[in-house]
């Protein structure tokens, strides 16, 4: 049973923040101990804003705060952890050429004589992992190594080593398995059992009601709604994040299917992808299912050239006609797009604004005898800007200072200017709000309608099951069944996902990103 009294921990007052424009304006909270507060909202509502600003990374322009009953106003993010206020960021704060060990306690490492005490930060390390399920792993292994769930659970329990009375969380489930969710929601109770309160970020509405006691609604900025969370619809929540209804019908228009615009194989890339074929037809969405494992990422990848495949062909075009493709150079000239779902480090130059990313893959448009005609430049990025409805100041805003779906409508729209005929999407709406998805949604219709041939690999198998005409599902690196969308259901669906695993598997993946 818990010993702490329920009081106010942090007094939010009259909080905002102006860049070229207002991002956050007259926010108004009170956090207590032992408490998780959901905060939701759309992409650019002002999450991140208001969470970097609790955690000392931003300054606000107006308004002030109390932590623990004095004045609050970190002057670094250092500033805030010595505090006590944590944050775990989307962006992780790792060095990957340094073990698990060091990165957990890089500012604190145990020295004997001048010299690092291996031993003790052997030991504290397996202490500080065993928090979060990571006792499995070896500390001495270089983060690099990892995989994206495993070290966003060691940027989780770097942050929980010390003294932590405010642990801010943005959106800690997107990459994660169903195993360390579960672990992850574990350590939230013992950190509100010890009186810890907690800021828990999340598009995930499903999650809300798992862990949090109340809900706070961000929209345009301005806070909506804080409310509690047990009884609260999904539904009522989405309405106030978008400020209108939307419901789980998608109406893509009216679509022609053409002849196949795209061809696949046999293609093989050691155990990883085995042997896969299949067609896409002009003006079709294709979807591609399967477990965290299954081979979905690495086939994109080989169709798009980033790696080199053992076997099998690619045919593009109509008639088709089989490409070398070793390359993604030669991927592009051949008209095929990838749009990564890794956008922060594959995707887009953060630092750089929208027009110089915009103009990434476009100089040839955008250049003036060896010079980059700025007016042009300029031009291109204001075109998406309007065509893909990205909230921003301007073309010169760094794109870093974006949210997570405005940065990927930059990603979409730089492709958009070349007008491949086939696009290559993966997760293309991870990490981002319901409103920014139906906007990318329709913009899937619109490239159909122009007769563009789109695969879609998505974890989320309730949105394939949305959007697209047909769904292949690949398990263990094959291509179990391809299934249409009068004849689909979700139960033959996951029962493909896992027909390629047989119980003499050493190591089955994580049926995570499946609805259960």
């Amino acid at each position: 049973m818990s010993s702490f009294v329920a009081e106010p921990v942090l007094h939010i007052r009259g909080i905002g923040k102006h860049y070229a424009q207002p991002v956050l304006a007259d926010v108004d909270l009170t956090l207590v101990r032992g408490e998780v507060l959901a905060l939701t909202g759309e992409n650019g509502a002002g999450k991140s804003t208001l969470s970097k600003i609790i955690g000392g990374l931003v300054h606000p322009t107006t308004g002030d705060m109390q932590f623990e009953g004095r004045p609050y106003a970190p002057a670094s993010r250092a500033e805030a952890e010595r505090l006590g206020v944590r944050m775990v960021m989307q962006e992780l704060n790792l060095l990957p050429t340094l073990s698990i060990a060091e990165n957990l306690f890089l500012d604190r490492l145990p020295s004997r004589g001048g010299w690092i005490a291996r031993r003790r930060l052997r030991e504290d390390a397996l202490h500080a992992m065993a928090q979060v399920g990571l006792d499995a792993l070896d500390p001495d292994t270089l983060v690099g190594e990892l995989g994206i769930g495993h070290q966003q659970m060691v940027e989780i329990a770097r942050n929980l080593i010390g003294d932590c009375h405010l642990l801010i969380l943005d959106e800690p489930t997107a990459m994660l398995t169903a195993r360390e969710v579960d672990l992850l929601f574990e350590q939230i109770a013992r950190l509100r059992a010890r009186g810890v309160a907690i800021v828990y970020i999340s598009h995930r509405l499903e999650e809300l009601a798992q862990i949090a006691q109340r809900v706070a609604v961000l929209r345009d900025g301005r806070l909506v709604a804080v409310e509690p969370v047990a009884g609260n619809d999904p539904q009522h929540l989405v309405n106030l994040m978008v400020g209108r209804e939307l419901g789980e019908h998608i109406d893509l228009g009216p679509r022609s299917l053409g002849a196949p615009l795209l061809a696949v194989r046999g293609l093989g890339r050691g155990e990883v992808v085995r042997d896969v074929s299949f067609e896409v037809r002009a003006g079709e969405i294709f979807g591609i299912s399967g477990l965290i494992g299954a081979g979905r990422t690495e086939l994109l990848r080989l169709i798009y050239g980033a790696d080199r495949a053992d076997r099998g062909t690619v045919a593009l075009g109509h008639p088709l006609e089989v490409k070398a493709i070793g390359s993604p150079t030669d991927a592009v000239k051949q008209g095929i797009a990838l749009i990564t779902e890794d956008r922060k480090g594959e995707g887009l130059l953060l630092p750089q604004s929208i027009s110089a990313n915009v103009a990434l893959g476009n100089l040839a448009e955008v250049s003036r005898h060896g010079f980059i005609d700025r007016g042009a430049e300029t031009a291109l990025a204001q075109r998406q800007m309007q065509a893909m409805r990205i909230r921003c100041s301007g073309p010169e805003q760094p794109v870093g200072e974006l949210s997570g779906g405005n940065q990927q409508k930059v990603v979409i729209g730089r492709w958009l200017e070349r007008d491949c005929q086939v696009l290559l999407f993966d997760e293309p709406t991870r990490g981002i709000d319901v409103g920014a998805k139906f906007d990318i949604y329709g913009l899937f219709g619109e490239l159909s309608r122009q007769g563009k041939a789109l695969v879609v690999v998505s974890s989320d198998l309730r949105e394939l099951m949305l959007i697209c005409d047909r769904i292949a599902v690949l398990s263990a690196g094959r291509l179990i069944d391809t299934f249409d969308r009068d004849h689909w259901t979700q139960d033959a669906l996951l029962a493909a996902a896992f027909a390629g695993y047989t119980a003499s598997d050493a190591l089955l993946p994580e049926p995570a990103a499946l609805p259960q």
